[in-house]
């Protein structure tokens, strides 16, 4: 236990907490360091990085909290644990590493957050400010963390914020805050979808700009009085970043002004159209040049493990979108790629993370689709999506790749697109999707 008010709480010792540690290490401050877990498996390496940081491992110690002034929570870890809350009823404040960044960060920031499609845009932002000139850093939930970013020379920081991350942000004072969509995911962890949505709400507090998806109204801020809107998605029109038609042809538009066909893009499906327009209105808010924006856009050409082309086998065309861990990504990959009257063959399984999988059957059903599943919840996912396509079951991936590519014909495509957690088959869904490469590379044609 420790003896003095003066010092503060680390809880875990993943990626973010080491991340803190250093920080508040650099900083002069004095901590604890906690771990819910009995042996972490970096636990070694963290002994000899702070040989003289008390660490405690297991059930957390309500005594320890209650000895510190303030306790900085991984994202990994619920706020709802007995001891923090017991802490936090104690008047001791309760912040994640998001919130020590904002503390420090002197430049603006470009906040960002959904359900899905955040990696993309954020890395897409980063590259447009890189284009332009702009030192920028990139991170927070997506590479490197928060407060591993912070630099004085850094002129502008755009980050990927999950919902766990801003569960303990007062307030963000973003430049430029969005969430791009809403849908359900992470319910292990909340206890309903309306928790979700208010720990995503919390990226809007102090946010001198903000940016909306039209489409998806669970993004929309109901507290926001006197912060106007700049929207994306749908028809472009006044205050927003659209679609408009000029010459029979489909173009990216600010207000009503034409930017560039959307044909230009390298990313692929419709709903990368819509990240596209995030996007832009993001850089638009914080001053990047428009020329630098769309330059950038027609060289993008996506990111790793999200609707990434692999290969064509015999015709038939191999897309790895394994970072489409949860119903709305798989949603929008589905529509992204639908191409009737051609077959999409979608590989779905893994955790289900208590979704409902019937949010699927409409889009499935509404193609001509099969779907190949794998994984711990592939019996739940069936039940939920059986009267609306055709169900095939593989017990690996190779075997998944295989089965896929027999149901398919010329022009067809699979979609590696698990809507689950990866963890009952695999390290990750990077291993998970670096798999499925494997084996469409493998097949014997």
């Amino acid at each position: 236990m420790i003896a003095t008010s003066k010092v503060k709480a680390v809880i875990g010792t993943g990626i973010t907490g080491l991340s803190v540690a250093r920080f508040l290490a650099a900083q002069k401050q004095a901590f604890v360091l906690l771990d819910t877990r009995i042996a972490p498996p970096n636990l070694e390496k963290v002994q000899q990085e702070f040989p003289g940081v008390a660490i405690e491992c297991g059930e957390l110690n309500p005594a320890t909290l209650l000895a510190c002034d303030e306790i900085i929570v991984s994202p990994g870890v619920a706020t709802a644990t007995p001891a923090i809350e017991q802490a936090k009823n104690a008047g001791i404040p309760i912040v994640g590493d998001i919130e020590l960044f904002v503390r420090y960060a002197k430049a603006p920031i470009v906040a960002i957050t959904g359900s899905n499609a955040k990696s993309t845009v954020t890395t897409l932002v980063g590259e447009m400010a890189k284009t332009a000139g702009i030192k920028v850093a990139v991170g927070g939930n997506l590479g490197t963390p928060a407060l591993e970013l912070l630099d004085d020379a850094i002129e502008l920081y755009v980050m990927e914020l999950s919902s766990f991350q801003l569960e303990t942000v007062t307030k963000l004072n973003a430049k430029v805050a969005t969430i791009l969509n809403i849908s359900a995911d992470h319910l292990d962890r909340y206890d309903n979808m309306r928790a979700y949505i208010l720990a995503k709400l919390r990226i809007y507090f102090g946010a001198e700009h903000i940016v909306v998806n039209r489409k998806d109204v669970l993004t929309h801020p109901p507290f926001a009085a006197g912060v106007k809107p700049v929207y994306f998605g749908g028809n472009a029109d006044f205050g927003s970043f659209g679609l408009t038609e000029q010459n029979g042809e489909e173009f990216l538009a600010k207000n009503l002004t034409p930017l560039m066909p959307s044909r230009e893009l390298k990313i692929r499906g419709r709903h990368n159209v819509d990240n596209a327009l995030a996007a832009l209105a993001l850089g638009d808010a914080v001053g990047i040049p428009m020329a630098a924006m769309l330059e950038t856009l027609k060289n993008f050409r996506g990111l790793k493990h999200r609707c990434e082309f692999v290969a064509t086998k015999n015709g038939v065309e191999f897309y790895n979108d394994s970072k489409g861990t949860n119903i709305g990504a798989t949603l929008a990959a589905i529509q992204g790629l639908a191409r009737d009257p051609q077959q999409l063959i979608v590989i779905l399984g893994g955790e289900g993370k208590g979704q409902d999988f019937t949010e699927l059957a409409p889009a499935l059903k509404s193609i001509n689709s099969q779907v190949v599943l794998i994984g711990r919840d592939a019996p739940v996912i069936e039940q939920a999506v059986a009267a609306a396509t055709k169900i095939t079951h593989a017990n690996s991936m190779q075997d998944a790749v295989n089965k896929a590519l027999q149901l398919a014909t010329p022009g067809d495509a699979v979609l590696l697109s698990p809507a689950c957690a990866s963890f009952d088959m695999f390290k990750n869904y990077e291993d998970r999707g670096d798999q499925f490469c494997s084996a469409v590379q493998e097949l014997v044609i």
